[in-house]
């Protein structure tokens, strides 16, 4: 789960570039200063003139002359500490969506990922107390600026690398935009390094799974973050496993650019059509409580009853009309959580977005909203793919170092190759509404081995990572050994899921404590 992204890669607008550090936005002005081209999406002529007139550039899109203040964005979340002069509209809405194209010489990776803390004497979760603790120790010892919630230290800053805390505690990295894997993974090894090196001193492991295998929800702490408790009260009201998501479950993604509309509607019909293999191939959470659960990835079973108003396949991104508009208009139907003002959480939860936009929000009535409070509304739906100024893919579950390389490799190879996407178009084109959203449901559980027209998922998932290979391959970084995990995955048939079971039904003896050791970073 990641509900704030701070692994964006920088956005394009035209010719200029805006690129994210941490939790705030960094503009190149000098950049900005020059004549603003105009993308090639469908609905509005001057999408940037408040994107353009917060970087106070002069003159921008011919008729678009409303000037405004630089946007600070306080941390966290975002927050405009200017005050904004013009009511939104939807059409900055799009906009902002649309100022993330930009050219393939400039797509970046941006790889998030969580884990568990627990104390490896008694394998309990890490209380409020033992994080702050190793945040701070992070902090003083590898030059890292504290992210403060009031008095609680909540996360950490350095560069465009940022660490963060999910509601039960899992400790999160949002990793920089960066340009080839080796560059990703050598920022895995890194922050592994320096987590290990302060909480081993701690007694404190990590562990890399998809859901907790051992504690119930009664056993996670809860974190001193204001959203989280509008979450906490909001959740049982609109699915009956939402808390599970928030407390129970780790997840690894990837965040990905594209180039035009166009472009973006490629990459994200491809993403949501395969999301369902990628779950298989990285399936790792078959235990709830200390037992196996019947699931391969309860994590993604989790997200099926959580909030259907704000998760799942997105059918609409298959239709004609799709675009940046059309997932505004999505994004504008789904229920609020929060507005973030004066440092402080206001509970707007279920209102909505559309009303705050006339100023008809009840939580704050007459007040409209800023292009921060967009973004942050962006940040709390969870599709298995997600659109911001950028693509994220949310389908897999957490897991071993290894396998955080091997999933950004496995979507880089499909999506950044021209002739792997293409490929991936071509074999996705005539599966039905009905037919993705079967594997969406039935992969949770049967992972490769769910039937498939003619055969089994595992028969599609060798043909894709081969595609992924050969994109790879093409792109000329030598990355392609990042895929050995998953290219032994579809070899055997065996999901990493299906090993711990094995082994908890064999030399375990039917105990989970042992993936503990198993998986621990």
């Amino acid at each position: 789960m990641a509900l704030i992204s701070n692994t964006s890669p920088s956005c394009k607008l035209g010719n200029e570039i805006m690129s994210r550090s941490g939790y705030n936005l960094v503009f190149n002005v000098e950049t900005a200063r020059t004549k603003i081209n105009c993308l090639n999406f469908s609905s509005s002529s001057c999408f940037s003139s408040k994107i353009a007139h917060s970087l106070h550039i002069d003159d921008v899109l011919g008729s678009c002359k409303r000037r405004r203040q630089v946007i600070v964005a306080a941390s966290p979340p975002t927050e405009d500490v200017a005050v904004e002069t013009d009511p939104l509209t939807k059409e900055d809405l799009v906009g902002y969506l649309a100022s993330g194209c930009k050219p393939k010489e400039k797509w970046r990776i941006g790889t998030e990922h969580e884990k568990f803390g627990f104390e490896i004497q008694t394998l309990r979760p890490m209380k409020y107390e033992q994080i702050s603790e190793l945040l701070y120790g992070i902090s003083e010892r590898f030059d890292w600026e504290k992210v403060m919630e009031g008095d609680y230290i909540i996360g950490l800053k350095q560069g465009k690398q940022s660490i963060s805390l999910e509601p039960g505690g899992q400790f999160e990295l949002s990793g920089a935009p960066l340009e080839t894997l080796h560059q990703t993974c050598a920022e895995v090894n890194s922050h592994l390094y320096q987590v290990k090196a302060v909480a081993e001193e701690m007694g404190i492991g990590f562990l890399g799974i998809g859901f907790q295998p051992k504690w119930g929800l009664k056993d996670i702490p809860v974190m001193p973050k204001g959203r989280y408790e509008i979450m906490r009260n909001y959740m049982p009201k609109v699915g009956s496993l939402g808390l599970d998501m928030m407390f129970r479950t780790c997840t690894v993604q990837v965040n990905l650019d594209f180039s035009s509309e166009a472009d973006m509607i490629r990459k994200f019909r491809a993403g949501l059509a395969l999301q369902p293999i990628a779950t298989a191939l990285f399936a790792n959470s078959p235990f709830t409580e200390g037992k196996p659960n019947g699931f391969l990835s309860m994590r993604s079973q989790i997200w099926t009853d959580t909030d259907n108003n704000r998760a799942g396949m997105l059918p609409f991104v298959f239709d004609d009309s799709f675009g940046f508009e059309q997932y505004v208009d999505y994004a504008l139907d789904v229920p609020m959580y929060f507005v973030y003002r004066k440092k402080k959480y206001i509970d707007c939860s279920g209102m909505s977005f559309r009303d705050f936009l006339v100023g008809k929000l009840p939580c704050i009535p007459g007040e409209l909203p800023t292009l921060n409070d967009w973004e942050n509304h962006l940040t709390t739906i969870f599709p298995e793919v997600r659109l911001k100024r950028y693509l994220e893919m949310r389908g897999a579950d957490g897991g071993p170092w290894r396998r955080l390389c091997a999933l950004p490799a496995f979507w880089v190879g499909l999506l950044y190759d021209e002739v792997s996407l293409q490929n991936v178009l071509d074999m996705i084109a005539d599966w039905t509404p009905e037919e993705r959203q079967m594997l969406r449901n039935k992969v949770p559980k049967t992972g490769l081995k769910t039937p498939f027209r003619d055969g089994y998922l595992r028969h599609l998932a060798e043909y894709v990572v081969q595609l992924a290979k050969d994109g790879l391959e093409r792109r000329g970084f030598k990355e392609s050994g990042f895929l050995n995990e998953v290219k032994e995955v579809v070899r055997t048939g065996v999901t990493p899921a299906e090993k711990l079971l094995e082994m908890y039904n064999g030399k375990w003896g039917q105990s989970v404590n042992p993936v503990f050791e198993e998986l621990l970073y």
